[in-house]
């Protein structure tokens, strides 16, 4: 096919997908036009049986054959106050046996205070019309319990507003039906309206009230149409019929009235919609200070947006009946200045774009794949062994209690703690675990242990164990071996860490016990606040770290221990605090759930160390860690070099090797050697001694 018949179908496909439109149009339009028409010759026909009704009702003759007892009449009444759409044929046949003459205040109060649903109101209004057009004085009797319902002043609290929303659409259907002769009918009507209107421009409590009015009998009233079909009409030029049943002067005036609730509701949804968006600016600002938000704050941001909600349906809804448009609403707007956030590092802001980035978090693609790449263990172990979903490190803190004050018992020193908790001893070893051979071989692998000083031994060391020692007592020496790794070693801990992240598919809680015994551990230096053993609480810190990164250790704790080191930010917990976020404070920084938190913990040591009278060293060490998590922007300029100018670096300093001289020589033969500013350049890169390998020169 060629472009030109290929632009010719599309064109044609367009042509086409216009013409199904614009008929699918039409056919809402007609369809619209012809319910429309139906809607008005029944209410029409409705109204001129009514009005004739003085003409067309029975004499004294007839209800003197009908039934007078009171039995069945209170029966009927009885049931009228459940009245309901579907039983509204069974009430006719039973009104056409009975004598209902001496009950029709009865039953006329039961009609005003059933409780309706909006489907039941066209069947109530058709008994009604019957009942006035069999009984004279009903209508009568009907408006007088209207008129004590539909009684309320301005400023008057409505009992029962869903009660009243089906109340009014009833009642206005009655007046619409000529139902009453009376002239006040239509007063009450419009003093209801615009009682609702006038006490309700600030709330707008009232709103589903009068939305439902204008839904149902706003085209008697005030002669609306919906915008969309003002529209099609206008377009296809099909005029749309309207009611007759008020003159256009008084339904301009309901409209005016209408039109002033719908601009009063605009503003209301303009201001909440600016009190929402300050409401979460302060919740970025708390955000970046503290970390998080209290849950009172969660409930009232999620309260106001419910409202929000509600008011903006209500106002569309609003808008499309009485053709407004909707008022402008500002987007939010998210202004990285000094008054929204708090700046004291040189570090960028992480955005999205940089936590979902991989290279933030590891410093390399090795680091990477020692902390994410862990051996299949189905290579090794039946699969009934392995757990398919490592279950997630346990967690003794929340993220309640994290945000909460720190309890003094945390901190305060335990007199009756006089050494650090051990590992719990052994139960009652049975016969086949205690044997002479096992025991050997179990010390043996374990004084290896600290040998494994490379991703491939600590792999095999791990499969080692799952194979040939994984019983109850040795899983108990091996946490009690790797909890007491030499102070000393601080190079085996990522290698530990890795050796457990390796059995956790298999064995969690060798990961979980192990967790367990730094925390207290933890707990134990932080309380006994002594100035010694320094280097076990470093141990301790970063050990935790490096289970951090294998997320064999929760996050939300990790970040608890940095909060509490924090707290009394002096001597030993500063050097803790600093070795803790040397070793997962990037992980922390750059983990999106984790982020916010682990900002604000820095922002709060660096404030620390300002105010604080503290030694160079810690100052040093301070800083270090800081812009470890957080280095700073630094933007190196790259020298602009013209192309023959790279290609003769390139040649010089990347490609030339011993085995390719003669290439180079050659390629080097061939420059433009007359060339003044080429032969200059060639010169003095080949005199550049220092930019070539030694092994090159």
């Amino acid at each position: 096919m060629t472009v030109t018949e290929s632009s010719e179908h599309d064109g044609e496909k367009d042509e086409n997908n216009s013409e199904t439109s614009s008929e699918d149009e039409k056919n809402i339009l007609t369809s619209y036009i012809q319910e429309v028409e139906d809607r008005f010759i029944t209410k029409q026909e409705l109204r001129n049986t009514n009005q004739n009704a003085p003409n067309t009702r029975p004499n004294e003759s007839y209800f003197s054959k009908l039934d007078s007892s009171l039995k069945k009449n209170t029966a009927f009444v009885k049931k009228i106050k459940n009245f309901t759409a579907t039983q509204v044929e069974a009430y006719l046949k039973d009104m056409t046996g009975l004598n209902l003459s001496k009950y029709i205040s009865e039953i006329a109060a039961a009609i005003v205070d059933a409780k309706l649903k909006m489907t039941d109101v066209a069947a109530a209004v058709k008994m009604c019309s019957i009942l006035h057009q069999t009984y004279a004085d009903f209508s009568q009797h009907l408006f007088e319990n209207w008129q004590k319902a539909l009684s309320f002043k301005v400023g008057e609290k409505i009992p029962n507003p869903s009660k009243l929303r089906v109340d009014l659409r009833f009642y206005a259907e009655l007046v619409q039906a000529s139902l009453f002769n009376n002239k006040h009918a239509f007063t009450l009507l419009g003093n209801v309206i615009t009682t609702l209107v006038n006490m309700d421009k600030d709330e707008h409590y009232n709103c589903s009230i009068i939305l439902s009015f204008c839904k149902h009998c706003g085209e008697d009233y005030a002669g609306l149409i919906p915008r969309k079909m003002r529209e099609l009409s206008e377009k296809y030029e099909m005029p749309i019929p309207k009611s007759t049943l008020l003159l256009p002067e008084k339904q301009q005036n309901v409209r005016a009235l209408l039109r002033d609730y719908y601009i009063s509701l605009s503003k209301h949804l303009v201001k909440d919609h600016q009190e929402i968006q300050n409401f979460e600016k302060q919740n970025m600002r708390i955000l970046q200070t503290k970390g998080e938000l209290s849950q009172e704050r969660k409930d009232k941001l999620e309260s106001l947006q419910s409202a929000y909600d509600k008011l903006l349906t209500s106002t569309q809804s609003f808008a499309e009946i009485l053709d407004e448009d909707m008022p402008t609403l500002k987007a939010q707007t998210y202004m990285k200045n000094d008054e929204s956030m708090i700046v004291t590092g040189a570090g960028p802001d992480l955005d999205e774009a940089a936590l979902a980035n991989i290279e933030n978090v590891w410093c390399d693609i090795e680091t990477q794949r020692f902390y994410c790449e862990l051996p299949e263990l189905q290579a090794f172990l039946p699969t009934s062994f392995i757990n398919k979903q490592s279950p997630p490190p346990a967690e003794s803190v929340t993220e309640e209690v994290l945000d909460s004050e720190l309890p003094t018992e945390e901190l305060e020193d335990d007199e009756q703690i006089d050494e650090a908790p051990a590992a719990p001893e052994d139960e009652a070893e049975d016969s086949a675990t205690t044997n002479a051979s096992n025991k050997i071989v179990l010390e043996a692998f374990l004084n290896n242990l600290p040998n494994c000083v490379n991703r491939e031994m600590i792999d095999n060391a791990a499969i080692d164990f799952l194979v040939t020692l994984n019983n109850k007592h040795n899983r108990k020496k091996l946490v009690r071996a790797l909890f007491g790794v030499n102070r000393t070693r601080l190079d085996l801990l990522p290698f530990y860490a890795r050796f457990v992240a390796i059995l956790r598919p298999a064995l969690p809680e060798v990961g979980n016990e192990l967790s367990q015994m730094l925390r207290q551990d933890f707990k134990y230096h932080v309380r006994k606040k002594d100035q010694i053993n320094i280097e076990s609480k470093i141990k301790v810190v970063r050990f935790i770290g490096e289970l951090v990164k294998f997320k064999l250790y929760s996050k939300i704790e990790a970040l608890y221990c940095l909060k509490v080191l924090l707290y009394d930010f002096s001597h030993h917990h500063i050097e803790m605090a600093c070795n803790l976020l040397e070793v997962c404070g990037r992980f922390l920084y750059c983990s999106p759930d984790s982020h916010q938190r682990t900002r604000v913990y820095l922002e709060q040591m660096m404030r620390k160390k300002a105010v604080m009278a503290l030694d160079s060293r810690y100052v040093t060490q301070i800083e270090n860690a800081y812009y470890y998590v957080n280095p700073p922007d630094v933007t190196i300029t790259k020298k602009e070099r013209p192309i023959m100018h790279q290609f003769i670096r390139k040649l010089l300093f990347q490609d030339l090797q011993k085995n390719n001289t003669d290439k180079i020589m050659r390629l080097i033969r061939k420059l433009e050697w007359g060339s003044e500013e080429v032969s200059a350049y060639a010169i003095k890169c080949l005199s550049s001694a220092h930019n070539v390998k030694y092994f090159n020169i």
